[in-house]
């Protein structure tokens, strides 16, 4: 196993919250130039990150769950050092949260499911004119995969947090399936976002016209993911991510008997051949995934991979497992990625073991 990820740890449904679409805006519609807003990389100034202090016993467990909350804790208070940090937590876990982060974290009382900002908080955009919304992509628990009655509500309760007008769309996504360089380029997963479970009826073509209203792009490079191997339906922030315009830093798994290994040859493929929307050709950067994981946390969902690491104001926070060799070569290539930044690899294996990375527990708020 090299690229493990979450496998579905609770599959009770909230039908009740199923199938409920918004209005199209079509973000297009509210005007051109100084007014079109569009979704900077994340490597842009950021205002502040959102993390949500969300694990519960009823998904993580027990036993897990102690961990997990410190590794958010170890996260945020990293994090902090660098930028504002917000954390979603609820009015009953409250002190629990502020005896692990301390008084560098602001926290924000909030109901939630789980712990991943990433999919279920918004996405921020911003226009010439320095205005800033949030997009509320319509959390489904990943397909109905998971409850999320609660998750639904959280892109709402961090626009207003955030004091941003929330705008809103038909399409049903997570933050995880958007990677952008803020040039007009994105790269997407056709597993997570051209699925029935989130998107029936939806062409490519409607899709990919979609979000380019909705993400200011111009280009789109899809590459396939796998679909129903894990609860997200293969995220891109699994595979590629930008490191800044022109570059990419992508996973590859070399273990032959892996699920992932054809797939990371083939988007490894896409990517080298690919053209961004300012007629670049991308340089891509390999990270190959770790072999040798320390034992405490690993069961066969542990999310191995050195692709979920995040970039805030001046650091990039990444993760290791322990496999010496490769944690080491992971840590000299993001280097090589953000010659500016300080990069500090984290031990959050308990985070791991929920199938997630500190990018799935992080959405970065940009600067207007």
């Amino acid at each position: 196993m090299m690229l493990s990820r979450r496998r579905m740890l609770t599959r009770a449904l909230s039908l009740a919250s199923a199938g409920v679409l918004l209005p199209r805006l079509g973000i297009a519609a509210m005007g051109q130039g100084k007014q079109a807003f569009h979704m900077p990389d994340e490597n842009a100034p950021h205002t502040r990150t959102w993390m949500a202090f969300g694990a519960s016993r009823k998904i993580w467990g027990r036993e897990l769950l102690p961990d997990v909350r410190r590794d958010l804790a170890t996260i945020a208070k990293t994090i902090a050092r660098y930028e504002p940090v917000t954390m979603l937590v609820r009015e009953r876990e409250y002190d629990i949260a502020r005896s692990l982060v301390g008084d560098t974290v602001d926290l924000h009382v909030a109901e939630m499911d789980d712990l991943w900002m990433r999919d279920t908080g918004p996405v921020f955009v911003i226009n010439g004119k320095g205005e800033k919304a949030a997009v509320d992509l319509n959390f489904n628990g990943w397909g109905e995969k998971q409850d999320y009655d609660l998750d639904a509500e959280v892109a709402e309760e961090v626009a207003q947090a955030a004091g941003v007008k929330l705008l809103r769309t038909e399409l049903v996504l997570e933050g995880g399936c958007i990677e952008v360089d803020g040039e007009g380029t994105a790269i997407i997963a056709e597993s997570c976002v051209l699925n029935d479970n989130r998107n029936p009826g939806w062409s490519k073509a409607e899709v990919e016209a979609e979000l380019k209203h909705l993400l200011g792009l111009q280009k789109i490079i899809w590459i396939p993911g796998v679909r129903g191997m894990d609860i997200t339906d293969g995220h891109t922030d699994f595979y590629a991510r930008f490191a800044r315009p022109g570059v990419v830093v992508a996973g590859y798994d070399p273990d032959p008997e892996s699920p992932d290994h054809k797939v990371t040859e083939r988007h490894l493929e896409i990517l080298e051949a690919a053209i961004d929307a300012q007629g670049r050709k991308l340089k891509v950067l390999v990270l190959e995934g770790p072999t040798d994981i320390r034992s405490k946390f690993y069961h066969e969902e542990f999310a191995a991979g050195y692709i979920g690491f995040y970039v805030c104001n001046s650091a990039v926070l990444m993760q290791k497992f322990g496999d010496r060799r490769a944690d080491r070569k992971a840590e000299e290539t993001l280097r090589k990625a953000f010659p500016k930044h300080d990069v500090i690899a984290l031990s959050v294996d308990a985070l791991a073991a929920g199938g997630g990375s500190i990018h799935c527990s992080t959405q970065q708020e940009p600067i207007a």
